[in-house]
């Protein structure tokens, strides 16, 4: 008996369900733009180096270039289409607008999907390389620049927009917080 080497698969992407069949070889990329139409998702050097093609999995970023269709099925993927709350843009989007963090643009959507996730980290206390104090009573360390590139470091700008784009995270990181402490009071 041969196996198969396809499977029907659904995925659920920014809250709504695929039905697809993909071979299984078919990267969670390529099943974004070739299949389903959902090109915000950039392709940059298929190698998982760049960060153009970066998602949100679960919540947690993953260069997609790298990421099996089907290994994705059951988990939530948030793209940069998923983003904006119906008109109203996701902080991270209103920064990178606001602040110029972005230039051809080619790389932009990868670099937001990143930065939400990297808010995410922060908040949540997640050392970087260059955090000093890693011990978990210590906090979150403050979100300087240098953290920020760092968080940052796995996705490539060619365009060198890394002032703004470090500016950008650092705004919308404050929205984040300012947002948070408000829904808590």
């Amino acid at each position: 008996m041969v196996a198969s080497t396809s499977s029907a698969i659904v995925l659920n992407i920014n809250g709504e369900k695929y039905p697809l069949s993909v071979d299984h070889r078919t990267t969670l990329l390529d099943a974004l733009r070739e299949r389903l139409d959902l090109t915000g998702t950039k392709k940059g050097c298929d190698q998982g180096q760049c960060g153009a093609c970066t998602v949100l999995l679960d919540g947690r970023r993953t260069v997609s270039c790298l990421q099996l269709a089907v290994a994705a099925e059951g988990r939530a993927i948030t793209t940069i289409e998923g983003m904006a709350d119906g008109e109203r843009l996701h902080p991270v989007q209103q920064a990178f607008l606001d602040l110029d963090g972005f230039q051809c643009g080619y790389c932009t959507p990868g670099q937001i999907c990143s930065a939400v996730a990297v808010i995410q980290e922060h908040a949540a206390g997640w050392p970087s390389a260059v955090t000093d104090d890693v011990r978990p009573e210590a906090g979150p360390p403050p979100l300087t620049a240098e953290e920020i590139r760092e968080r940052m470091s796995g996705n490539l700008c060619r365009c060198g927009a890394y002032v703004s784009i470090v500016q950008a995270v650092a705004r919308a990181a404050g929205a984040d917080a300012a947002a948070n402490t408000e829904e808590a009071a």
